[in-house]
């Protein structure tokens, strides 16, 4: 069989992107940005939860309809997504996210934050999502265990499972050192 071009086979990470985004909505989640870049870096998804069900409430002292709507469970999260195959080399994507990877993730939050300072009050949160991949095969037989997966999505002949879901991954005070 002859080796496929590139731009034949699906954007993997996208494909993982697609799947925590789904679940993220699923969950209560608004998201705001996927793949928000600049010349710090890249951040995957962008979210904002808008507090518990019944809607947010204005803040102490606001008047007017134009006032800022903020609850105290209004957060904002930037969700890094790791998607990897089986054997991969970097723990499903968790030894991925060094200290140099989570001060480009600051930054370029921080880029985020100036663009759109109405969301410069929420409380921020640092998250990570890893996505295992598995390429379908047609000829599969047997029986196989699989750990149970928060989501699931089979899409362009891979089968993906949002494996663990990690809050607060990573302290949002990182050095600059």
């Amino acid at each position: 069989m002859a080796n496929l071009p590139p731009s034949h086979y699906p954007d993997i990470g996208q494909l993982g992107e697609d799947l925590v985004d789904q679940w993220l909505q699923s969950t209560g989640w608004m998201i705001l940005h996927r793949r928000f870049s600049c010349r710090w870096g890249e951040i995957d998804i962008i979210a904002q939860y808008q507090g518990k069900a019944g809607g947010a409430k204005r803040q102490e002292g606001d008047k007017g309809e134009n006032s800022s709507l903020i609850t105290q469970d209004s957060i904002l999260i930037f969700v890094e997504v790791k998607t990897r195959s089986s054997g991969n080399w970097d723990a499903g994507g968790r030894s991925a996210i060094t200290p140099q990877k989570q001060a480009k993730l600051w930054r370029t939050a921080e880029i985020f934050l100036a663009q759109y300072p109405e969301k410069a009050d929420y409380p921020c949160r640092f998250d990570v999502a890893i996505v295992y991949c598995q390429q379908i095969s047609k000829n599969l037989t047997g029986v196989t265990v699989i750990q149970e997966a928060l989501a699931t999505s089979s899409v362009a002949g891979y089968k993906l499972k949002l494996q663990e879901y990690i809050p607060a991954a990573f302290d949002s005070s990182i050095d600059d050192g």
